[in-house]
C-alpha cells in the first residue's frame, strides 16, 4: 500500500506543472533529433522502410544460419548447414525495413502527483512526445495507448504523426471519461494496460512503456515476456523525488491533482516503511528488467526530460541498464 495518504482540500489552487499543453508537446520535436532510438536488440520487422534489421523470409539477401527453433519457418530451412552440423537450421535475411513503435503511457493516479516541479504524468508526456517525435523522423510509424483508471486513447502506429498527434492531444487534456469510437475503459494498472497491448503488437515492434510502475506485482509479468519475444522493450520509470529518497524526518504536504494531503515521515516506523515499499517497488522493476532483458531508464520529475533521455539512450545498450538522475 503507498505510504502516501491525502484529504479533499479547499483553498489555493494546484501549483504550475499540473498539465502541459499541446502546443508544448510539438515543441519538443527539435529536441527529438538528440535521440538515438537505433534498434538494440533483435529486430523482426515487417514492412519496408529504413532499418537494416533481421529478417524471416525469402527472397531477401541471406545474413546467417542458426540452429532451428520451434516456431521457425520450415521453408527456411538451411539444409547444407544441418547436413554438416548434424541439428536443424534456417536460414535468416537482411531487408531494410521500418519498425512500428508503441508507446504504453500512465496517467494513472499515482502519476498524477508531484511534490516539485512538475507532475509525474506531465513528465510521463514529455517522454512521450519526445520519443514519438524522434521515432517519427527515424521514418518508424507510431502509435500506442494512453491511459488512466476512467478512460483510454489507442492509435495503431502510423506514419508522418498522424497518430503520434491525437496521442499528444490526450496527454495534453485532462483526465476523463471519454467519449467516441477511438476511445475505451480504463485500466486501474499499468499491467492491466500492458496486458491489452501485447495483444495488439506484432513481431518487430519497438515498445516504450512510461510509468512509475507502482503496484507493480511479480505474478504479472508475464506481458513484457510476451514483448520481449519478438520485440524490443524499453521500460521509462519516473519518479518524483520524494519517492527515489526518504527526505527527513517531518510532516509535508503533498498535492494530487484535486487534493492536498500530509505525507507523515515523524516517526522512525514511517520511514522505515516508506523506504522498504519504494526500494522494493524500485527492485521488482530491476528484476523484469534484468529477466526480460529489457532497457530500463529511470528518470526523476527533477530531470531536463530531452537531455537525461538523450544520456540514456546513448549509453543505455546494455540490458537493464538505467539512466537519468536518480
Amino acid at each position: 500500500m503507498s505510504p502516501f495518504s491525502s484529504n479533499r482540500s479547499g483553498g489555493d489552487a494546484p501549483p504550475r506543472g499540473i498539465r502541459i499543453g499541446l502546443q508544448e508537446l510539438i515543441a519538443l520535436r527539435g529536441q527529438a533529433r538528440r535521440l538515438d532510438l537505433a534498434p538494440r536488440g533483435r529486430v523482426l520487422a515487417t514492412r519496408s522502410g529504413g532499418h537494416l534489421s533481421r529478417f524471416r523470409g525469402r527472397g531477401m539477401e541471406f545474413d546467417e544460419s542458426r540452429r532451428y527453433q520451434p516456431g521457425d519457418d520450415p521453408r527456411n530451412m538451411d539444409w547444407r548447414v544441418t547436413a554438416r552440423a548434424g541439428v536443424p537450421h534456417v536460414k535468416l535475411f537482411r531487408e531494410e525495413r521500418e519498425r512500428p513503435v508503441w508507446l504504453l503511457i500512465d496517467q494513472g493516479s499515482s502519476m498524477r502527483f508531484g511534490t516539485r516541479v512538475a507532475f509525474k504524468s506531465v513528465i510521463a508526456a514529455q517522454v512521450a512526445a519526445l520519443l514519438g517525435w524522434a521515432a517519427s523522423d527515424r521514418g518508424d510509424r507510431v502509435g500506442g495507448l494512453v491511459f488512466d483508471e476512467s478512460s483510454h486513447l489507442e492509435r495503431r502506429p502510423a506514419a508522418r504523426g498522424t497518430a503520434l498527434l491525437p496521442l499528444l492531444d490526450r496527454l495534453a487534456a485532462a483526465p476523463r471519461v471519454a467519449n467516441g469510437i477511438e476511445s475505451g475503459g480504463g485500466h486501474a494498472s499499468i499491467e492491466s494496460a500492458a496486458e491489452h497491448l501485447v495483444r495488439l503488437v506484432r513481431p518487430g515492434s519497438l515498445v516504450v512503456v512510461v510509468s512509475d510502475f507502482a503496484e507493480l506485482s511479480a505474478e504479472r509479468g508475464g506481458w513484457a515476456s510476451q514483448i520481449t519475444s519478438g520485440s524490443e522493450l524499453i521500460l521509462v520509470q519516473v519518479q518524483d523525488l520524494i519517492e527515489s529518497s526518504v527526505p527527513p524526518p517531518g510532516r509535508y504536504p503533498v498535492w494530487t491533482e484535486q487534493e492536498r494531503g500530509i505525507l507523515d515521515l515523524t516517526s522512525a516506523a514511517a520511514r522505515r516503511a516508506y523506504e522498504d515499499y519504494f526500494a522494493q517497488q524500485r527492485d521488482r522493476l530491476e528484476q523484469l528488467a534484468r529477466r526480460e532483458r529489457a532497457h530500463l531508464v529511470s528518470l526523476t520529475t527533477e530531470d531536463a526530460v530531452g537531455p537525461a533521455l538523450a544520456l540514456a539512450l546513448g549509453g543505455g545498450r546494455v540490458a537493464g541498464s538505467t539512466g537519468g538522475r536518480r
